[in-house]
């Protein structure tokens, strides 16, 4: 099924996300149904939050970015209580968008590797070193389920330059081709 997303300004966002156990009540259709709506809206990667669920849950499916003659094969995950053990590498910029600020994409600089521990979608535990693009949309997540959004990474000019567009997208002024629950409509 698939979930509406999140427009920015809803204080779900905003919350740093609660760890879940195995058991959680219908994890697997959840993570069935965030796959779903990532790729109905054609995105990348998709945290919990966006879709209303305050917990430390996210999907990636960076394969999407790459084609047969790119180096990088991306990677389709799902990462569960995720904790970044180390970022490394030379902070390059790239532009970002996120489905919850639709029609804004700026350049956000991140370093270039990282290494990740998180539980995948049977619950086993995992620990990757991720470069290049997939460590990028993973950073984003991981950003999303700490409350953090890829504008938050800005100069407070720049933001400041964008703060009447992003109250636009808090009330639902905004086009958009896939279902959104906006906080001030």
């Amino acid at each position: 099924m698939v979930l509406p997303i999140v427009a920015y300004g809803d204080p779900v966002l905003r919350r740093t996300g609660a760890e879940i156990k195995k058991d959680y009540p219908g994890l697997q259709q959840l993570i069935d149904d965030m796959f779903e709506t990532m790729e109905k809206s054609k995105g990348v990667g998709l945290a919990a939050p966006q879709v209303n669920k305050s917990i430390r849950l996210f999907i990636i499916d960076s394969s999407k970015m790459f084609d047969e003659e790119d180096k990088e094969e991306g990677l389709r995950e799902v990462f569960i209580n995720a904790k970044i053990i180390d970022e490394s590498g030379d902070e390059w910029g790239y532009e970002e968008g996120c489905l919850s600020i639709p029609g804004i994409r700026e350049d956000v600089y991140r370093e270039e590797t990282l290494l990740i521990q998180y539980y995948d979608r049977d619950f086993n535990f995992q620990e990757k070193k991720l470069t290049g693009l997939t460590a990028r949309v993973v950073q984003h997540e991981f950003d999303h389920i700490e409350g953090i959004l890829f504008i938050d990474h800005l100069k407070p000019l720049r933001k400041s330059l964008l703060k009447s567009r992003l109250e636009n997208i808090s009330k639902g002024k905004v086009s958009v081709e896939y279902k959104m629950k906006f906080p001030k409509k």
